[in-house]
């Protein structure tokens, strides 16, 4: 096993993590290949790692200013995954790859002359956890729900980020059912739920007023508050893993009985 560069040769499998197998994947659209098109030139990187030329394992950072935190100088984990399922490749966690990744990263950060690395995960026991991060010497700082912010300092001048949290909601219109999502681009579970919902709400006709806002667009999130979100009306949706079209077809139409 090896940790590389991403390169053009591997960007199939980056694009859908790791997962071409995913029935999911296929509604996920190519948010994510236009989202790294905009951001590579932004110093965002990606490191890969690779086994007999089969990618297992990914880890995608970039700097604080394209990240939802407030920070200077710092580099952001947007997420580090190892290939867990028994379809496609097979399950390559248990390993040491993770390990491997975040190393590599951080060696990479250093050489940048960051002053400090954040990451975010989460507080229950799936993907992303923050316990693993705390494991490899991060220290909470900040949380959002089940989202919790920690980081890890490269020197003594570096500052402590914090989440840039919600600033408001979506509103209701009169006479309509809005479903809004909220889509950055960097993450395919998110994505197939855009995609999902978009395909949903047109079934309803002129009863829906959708709309979609890109926060790639560093303004329009600060605006919000927001990266990634499904509202119905002023309902946010959970989306990940990502609901089935039925699912979220199901809401909105609940939605529309009220307004008949």
């Amino acid at each position: 096993m090896e940790i590389r560069d991403l390169t053009d040769k591997y960007h199939k499998p980056y694009f859908c993590c790791l997962e071409e197998w995913s029935d999911d994947m296929k509604d996920a659209g190519n948010h994510k290949e236009i989202w790294y098109n905009k951001m590579k030139d932004r110093g965002f990187r990606v490191k890969i790692a690779v086994d007999q030329e089969k990618v297992c394992g990914m880890i995608q950072y970039g700097s604080s200013e394209n990240a939802p935190i407030q920070g200077k100088d710092l580099y952001f984990i947007h997420c580090i995954w190892v290939h867990g399922h028994k379809q496609g490749i097979g399950n390559y966690q248990k390993r040491g790859i993770g390990k491997a990744l975040l190393q590599a990263a951080e060696q990479d950060i250093q050489s940048m002359k960051q002053k400090g690395i954040a990451a975010w995960g989460i507080s229950l026991p799936f993907w992303m956890k923050a316990s693993w991060f705390r494991k490899q010497g991060y220290r909470k700082i900040d949380k959002d729900g089940m989202a919790v912010l920690l980081w890890k300092p490269l020197n003594e001048e570096a500052k402590p980020p914090r989440w840039i949290k919600m600033k408001r909601k979506p509103q209701k219109i009169q006479g309509k059912v809005t479903v809004t999502s909220f889509i950055n681009g960097w993450c395919p579970v998110q994505n197939t739920a855009h995609e999902r919902a978009k395909r949903a709400a047109k079934e309803f006709g002129d009863l829906i007023q959708f709309k979609e806002i890109h926060t790639s667009d560093r303004e329009v999130f600060l605006e919000w508050g927001i990266s990634d979100a499904l509202f119905v009306n002023e309902k946010q949706i959970r989306v990940g893993p990502p609901p089935s079209f039925n699912k979220i077809r199901k809401k909105i139409a609940k939605q529309v009985k009220k307004i008949k």
